[in-house]
């Protein structure tokens, strides 16, 4: 019999929700709205040959790096964030190496790091969730290969500061240092270009993701940023081919369409705050999320409350099996009408369940 390496035997599980999803799904993060119009009448416009042929990288690379004020060879297109955490860990890591993670988070890195055979360090996040700055330095040693931060923080919100995370790789200089900035359109502040700043920290990455605010995660997008020479060799893990043609002949439409994205994290910036002040007003202790998502600590019901919301057609994440999440659920924003469908199954499901709000509206 074909025996798989002892690395992916040993894999956690990830079973995302992707069966029988019928209903407002505030579950995944994504963008409630979708696309950009304009994207959705580019792909109408797509001829044969787009489809047929295959098509450059590099051009668009050289599109985003002008957008994101970095240089060309900065940049590597990917198959999604999800691609760009698997090269880095091709590239860097061997099975004698460590990788260091703050947990609670993107169960991705744990994954796709240990199916390399490296040994996965968890650090847990400190009081509140904060970022455990000290702790996570006392973790360095010579083996230290990759270091993997989510910034906001997935399935919290929290974020780091920016410094602390610079100070991180350069006290860490043989080691890859991710910060993946997924929700960063949500948080407004950046790493990137950073592998510049004197003294250089050259092992610094920043990831970006084209899944959450510009609505095209069914388009698996991303993009692995950093110091040219590093990206050079993460290119040499990279099929010639990983972004697929769809994704590549919409992407210029959707960065010259800053409108629409600026509208929607308009929006969702206004439901976030919406709804934790609604979750206040039923004494749920919640967290001030940088990102496109509230984590609520809903205590044991939770599972009882995912059904409930579930029933009146909006889809929230039980995040209860992540470190120190016990009975917490993770809920999406969305535009101000999904918002507002959101609030009112709320009312609905927390009241069938026994709750009674502490604070008037």
């Amino acid at each position: 019999m074909v025996k798989a390496r002892e690395a992916v035997r040993n894999l956690p599980a990830y079973d995302p929700p992707l069966v029988g999803r019928a209903g407002l799904r505030l579950d995944l993060n994504e963008n409630t709205a979708g696309c950009s119009p304009r994207v959705l009448a580019r792909l109408r416009e797509l001829t044969a040959n787009e489809i047929g042929y295959y098509l450059e990288r590099e051009p668009m690379e050289a599109v985003v790096a002008e957008h994101l004020g970095i240089k060309a060879g900065e940049v590597l297109l990917t198959n999604g964030v999800d691609e760009a955490i698997h090269l880095l860990c091709e590239t860097f890591l061997d099975p004698a190496d460590e990788v260091l993670l703050v947990v609670p988070t993107f169960v991705m890195y744990e994954i796709t790091a240990a199916a390399t055979g490296a040994r996965v360090v968890k650090v847990p996040a400190g009081e509140d969730f904060s970022f455990p700055f000290s702790q996570l330095l006392a973790q360095i040693n010579s083996r230290t290969r990759l270091i993997a931060i989510a910034n906001p923080n997935n399935p919290t919100g929290i974020v780091a500061d920016a410094e602390r995370l610079i100070e991180i790789a350069r006290r860490a200089p043989d080691a890859a240092v991710l910060i993946d900035e997924a929700y960063f359109e949500f948080y407004g502040e950046t790493l990137m270009g950073a592998w510049r700043r004197e003294p250089k920290p050259p092992n610094l990455f920043v990831a970006r993701t084209f899944s959450k605010a510009y609505g095209m995660a069914g388009l698996r997008l991303g993009v692995l940023a950093g110091d040219a020479e590093y990206i050079e060799l993460a290119r040499r893990v990279a099929s010639p081919f990983n972004v697929n043609a769809v994704a590549l002949a919409c992407l210029q439409v959707a960065l010259g369409d800053g409108d629409y994205v600026r509208d929607y994290v308009s929006q969702v910036r206004r439901g976030r705050d919406e709804l934790r002040r609604e979750l206040g007003r039923w004494g749920i202790p919640c967290w001030a999320s940088h990102g496109n998502f509230v984590l609520a600590r809903v205590g044991p019901q939770h599972a009882a409350f995912v059904a409930g919301m579930e029933a009146r057609g909006i889809l929230v994440r039980d995040r209860s099996r992540d470190h120190a999440c016990e009975g917490c659920v993770r809920i999406s924003i969305g535009t101000m009408k999904h918002t507002e469908q959101l609030i009112e199954a709320l009312h609905a499901t927390l009241a069938e369940m026994g709750a009674k709000q502490v604070t008037a509206k």
